[in-house]
């Protein structure tokens, strides 16, 4: 059973940086990619970055292109997602996404202050 636990959620100021992590377990598949979404309030879930694991390939979403940065770990698992210049319009849920898997993580709350 596929697991996802994020991490790293908070309050910030505009212009300040977070660093979200997600732990997975279960995961057996040899390839497969993972992903980080967020959704604001009132607003349909939306992706933001996602990475392969085997390549460590990503791909990003036009509007957190060069703020953000998605990177993996090998020690165990984990994914992160370094969120710098965070903009007020960067408030959300921000949820781990193991996209072969179809699993999501619980989500991490993500507040810029202006």
């Amino acid at each position: 059973q596929v697991q996802l636990v994020e991490s790293g959620g908070g309050l910030v100021q505009a212009g300040g940086s977070l660093r979200l992590s997600c732990a997975a377990s279960g995961l057996t598949f040899s390839r497969y990619s993972m992903a980080w979404f967020r959704q604001a309030p009132g607003k349909e879930r939306e992706f933001v970055a996602r990475i392969n694991w085997s390549s460590g390939s990503t791909v990003y979403a036009d509007s957190v292109k060069g703020r953000f940065t998605i990177s993996r770990g090998y020690a165990k698992i984990t994914m992160y997602l370094q969120m710098n210049s965070l903009k007020p319009e960067d408030t959300a849920v921000y949820y781990c996404h193991a996209v072969e898997y179809d699993a999501w993580g619980q989500g991490t709350q993500v507040t810029v202050s202006s």
